[in-house]
């Protein structure tokens, strides 16, 4: 039996045309992109392409794309970057970032910075008067997600940013489950510093990029050779740059039908899933198109996770960057669900080659697993 992969916010398969693109530069090209021979020369004006393929998918110019190698150290070079050359006050962050925003923020604390997160609604929007309060007080930097990993929730990022620009601080966001999503627009959404990551649009892992306003004062984590400008040493990854080149390429070519496709899909599960007594989290506010988040009441949703998969269902129950936790979600902690409905919770993230017949069959599965651990749950009580 085949299993039908729906975890599509965790990673993404390899698309074969990005496999192309990649393969000359793992058997073919072995030039280091600072050198100046001919290999060299080729090897950066790959790199050179790729830039221009990711700033062309996020609305930026050429000039503001820092490669890395994940969106995790993008997010730390954001936050530590930026605030190395100031004078220590606050660091804020949406109560639902991902830990990679969150933790080096607390890890600043040794440093004299503050680190405060920032409330968010029933539904997962930012609490914008709690901002507000917050900001009463000088600021370093605010990071607040575009759209989050486990409920997929749309933040109004462009308004938040204004705010923020006005009390004196510098803007973050996290834009990771936002590229190939959304139409990514780094000038309209404000922001000083954007991440963006290439296995989340079928590219390799590996890369990434911060998307860095030029006038922002950031200070690199690793120093070296002075690549990327100087501002991220480390001889570059060309296969996985030029990758994450081509797959932003496509992402952008594909938007409009994965978000058509994928939200028929979210629309046909959540329809089914009302017949199954189940909660589905932040239902009535705007959403990335392909992602559901939802609990069955009594159910743990590594159970109910691990059942599915056994008949084959590749589903989460919550972050894979955060699966080895037994905690529930913070992100619906933060929302005010209770704990115990929290541990209910599992999310299903579609893609664009996943199928309506696919959906029917989660559904069916979904019905009769449900019924299963309900009535084992009944016998052991």
């Amino acid at each position: 039996m085949s299993s039908i992969y729906l975890d599509h916010n965790a990673t993404t398969s390899l698309d074969g045309r990005v496999l192309e693109a990649m393969l000359p530069w793992m058997s073919e090209q072995s030039g280091n992109p600072t050198s100046r021979h001919v290999f060299g020369r080729t090897a950066r004006s790959a790199i050179e392409h790729a830039r221009a393929q990711v700033a062309e998918a996020c609305g930026a110019y050429t000039s503001q794309v820092v490669f890395t190698a994940s969106g995790t150290e993008a997010n730390n070079f954001a936050v530590k970057g930026i605030t190395a050359n100031q004078e220590a006050t606050q660091i804020l962050y949406s109560a639902i970032e991902h830990p990679c925003i969150s933790r080096p923020a607390a890890a600043l604390k040794q440093h004299g910075f503050k680190s405060q997160a920032i409330a968010v609604n029933g539904q997962g929007k930012l609490n914008v008067e709690h901002l507000q309060l917050l900001l009463s007080k000088p600021a370093n930097l605010v990071s607040v997600m575009l759209a989050n990993n486990e409920t997929g929730v749309i933040q109004d990022i462009a308004e938040i940013a204004e705010l923020v620009k006005r009390s004196g601080a510098f803007m973050h966001t996290d834009a990771v489950q936002g590229l190939g999503k959304l139409a990514l627009s780094f000038t309209d959404l404000n922001v000083h510093a954007m991440t963006v990551s290439s296995h989340k649009i079928h590219g390799p892992q590996g890369a990434a990029a911060l998307i860095l306003d030029k006038r922002v004062d950031i200070q690199p984590l690793l120093h070296g050779g002075g690549q990327e400008k100087g501002l991220r040493s480390g001889t570059e990854n060309v296969v996985a740059i030029v990758g994450f080149g081509m797959a932003c390429e496509l992402a952008v070519a594909n938007l409009s039908s994965f978000t058509s496709h994928t939200k028929l899909l979210r629309d046909q599960f959540e329809q089914g899933l009302k017949s199954l007594d189940v909660t589905i989290f932040s239902n009535k506010v705007s959403r990335i198109p392909n992602t559901s988040f939802f609990a069955v009441n009594g159910i743990e949703g590594e159970t109910l996770v691990m059942a599915l998969d056994r008949k084959g269902f590749a589903v989460a129950s919550g972050s894979a960057c955060s699966s080895d936790s037994t905690e529930p979600s913070h992100v619906l902690l933060a929302m005010g669900v209770s704990e115990d409905l929290a541990r209910g919770a599992v999310r299903v993230s579609f893609g664009g080659h996943n199928t309506a017949q696919q959906v029917s069959n989660l559904l069916d599965t979904l019905k009769n697993e449900i019924l299963r651990l309900k009535q084992l749950t009944g016998i052991a009580a």
